[in-house]
């Protein structure tokens, strides 16, 4: 068994406190630009690096906001009702995925209106490296140890601050499943569907030619897949979190379910 000792503060700059779960956002966030400017180079992307910047900017801004509202309203708002001063203490932890998404599927719309652009289009890029960046982020909450498991005695149990008996390590599951989900979604990123040769008669030369006509995935299939993907992995780990149920479910299964719904739902459009 592991006994989980690792000090979640990096280092210290006077009152400042350089924490690795604030570093396992930079990450995220660099994974997302990167893979970004790269589709603005091949030209997959219709934004300029000014653009891009401004639109992670807002992401990043809507991401926290709507991850530790939801936090707050839906896992501990007694908590934060004694002590409203916390919010803004989002370092120690305390984000939920589903508030953060939420939030960045909102922003995504409107500067997507703004710029007269397709959102599912945008959706299906940045899906991509946001799957990566979710792993990232249950690594930071390893590092926390927050949002473990219940008691185990399989090899791979972890023994947590202030607990006395290992418990499963679902940090790592959800990082895990996060990486399975980028992994897909990268390969199905340039995915051909069909790919037939289509007959066309010159009028002049009296010929028939043909070219090769390819279909591709069609905007916002990606983005519905990772929807449906993350629903069913997220809504099964949950069952082996340590965290209160609300009924039958905890709150992640909850806000799991219409999150399944509507990735279902737009993969049923899109065909």
């Amino acid at each position: 068994m592991y006994t989980h000792a690792i000090n979640p503060t990096i280092l210290h700059l006077g009152p400042l406190e350089i924490r690795w779960y604030g570093l396992m956002y930079v990450l995220a966030f660099l994974a997302v630009q990167f893979y970004a400017k790269q589709a603005i180079k091949n030209k997959k992307l219709k934004l300029t690096e000014k653009e891009l910047d401004d639109l992670l900017g807002y992401l990043i801004v809507a991401m926290i906001i709507g991850a530790r509202l939801f936090y707050a309203l839906f896992y501990n708002p007694s908590y934060f009702l004694a002590q409203p001063w916390k919010f803004f203490f989002v370092w120690e932890g305390g984000l939920s995925f589903h508030g953060g998404f939420f939030a960045m599927l909102l922003t995504g719309i409107w500067f997507a209106r703004k710029k007269k652009l397709t959102f599912f289009h945008i959706a299906d890029i940045f899906i991509v490296p946001l799957a990566l960046g979710n792993a990232f982020g249950r690594i930071g909450n390893f590092i926390n140890g927050e949002l473990y498991g219940v008691a185990t005695a399989l090899p791979w149990g972890v023994i947590f601050p202030g607990v006395a008996e290992p418990r499963h390590p679902t940090q790592i599951y959800e990082a895990l499943y996060n990486v399975m989900i980028f992994a897909v979604l990268f390969s199905l990123r340039n995915k051909k569907l069909k790919q037939r040769n289509v007959p066309i008669t010159d009028t002049k030369m009296g010929k028939i030619s043909s070219f090769k006509n390819q279909e591709f995935l069609k905007d916002g299939t990606l983005f519905g897949l990772f929807m449906v993907l993350y629903s069913i992995f997220r809504f099964s780990v949950e069952f082996i979190k340590d965290l209160p149920a609300y009924g039958p479910l905890t709150m992640g299964q909850w806000l799991s379910i219409p999150l399944f719904i509507c990735g279902l739902w737009l993969l049923a459009i899109r065909k």
